[in-house]
């Protein structure tokens, strides 16, 4: 039967179900935790009720569907302008291939790779010590994805990275302790920055704006977060839009060491 010729696979059959998997991956990501999730899956069982309907040869309702898709093509990308902003910028922030990640398959390159130039230690111990006195922090560390288009939204730096700078920078009475700092190999790069917060429902109540921030920031590139909470004093490392659970400052500083190499 000619309806049955779907099943004959091809190459490219396999590699466009691949894509498109990928595809609604990012997407389900991207809506994951928000309201507009079961949107998401009603546009995805239409669709796939559209395409039964063309398979089946049941030329009425698969036009009927098919007409709603198309026109309704329109109203979805005003419905979700937000979210397929928040995509486009996932998308084009994605690491698909470091130099680093690179040259880690070639061993015989592994001398030549440089270390990473940041100051771990020093990031580390500032945060120990705010932990301490329990002052609020929020560092972000740019990895390969660029961080230029929230720099946009704080103070523009260029200050050599030290613990007293850092402490100094988040003091409470200090102009500059509001927002994120944003940290570029050893050298503070921006201040005051304005980071996008994650809608992701599953982070704990527990957890206020600055690991929001952390988790929404980690979900768009593939920086690295440090969040000294104001409450508790605890240390949180975020990355991938994950809290990474550590034992211990030591492991911390090789975890990070580790994820800038």
């Amino acid at each position: 039967m000619d309806f049955l010729n779907f099943l004959e696979f091809k190459i490219t059959d396999v590699i466009d179900i691949v894509l498109v998997a990928a595809l609604l991956y990012y997407i389900y990501k991207l809506v994951k935790g928000t309201v507009a999730i079961n949107i998401f899956i009603g546009i995805v069982i239409v669709w796939a009720l559209w395409k039964l309907t063309e398979l089946l040869q049941m030329k009425m309702i698969s036009s009927m569907v098919g007409g709603f898709m198309n026109i309704g093509l329109i109203a979805l990308i005003i419905v979700f302008q937000q979210e397929i902003r928040k995509f486009l910028l996932m998308i084009g922030s994605t690491n698909f291939a470091t130099k680093r990640n690179f040259i880690r398959h070639f061993k015989f390159l592994k001398q030549e790779a440089l270390p990473t130039m940041t100051d771990v230690n020093a990031i580390v111990g500032a945060c120990e010590k705010m932990g301490a006195t329990k002052t609020g922090a929020l560092i972000v560390i740019e990895r390969t994805n660029s961080l230029d288009f929230i720099k946009s939204t704080g103070d523009q730096m260029n200050i050599q990275i030290t613990q007293p700078i850092l402490e100094s920078i988040f003091f409470k009475n200090s102009p500059l302790h509001d927002g994120a700092i944003i940290i570029q190999d050893n050298y503070i790069t921006a201040t005051r920055v304005i980071l996008p917060v994650s809608n992701d429902r599953n982070i704990p109540l527990r957890f206020g704006l600055r690991h929001r921030a952390a988790v929404g920031i980690t979900e768009k590139t593939d920086a690295i977060c440090l969040v000294v909470s104001e409450e508790t004093g605890l240390i949180s490392y975020i990355k991938s839009g994950e809290f990474v659970s550590y034992k211990g400052l030591p492991e911390l500083i090789n975890l990070i060491t580790k994820d800038l190499e």
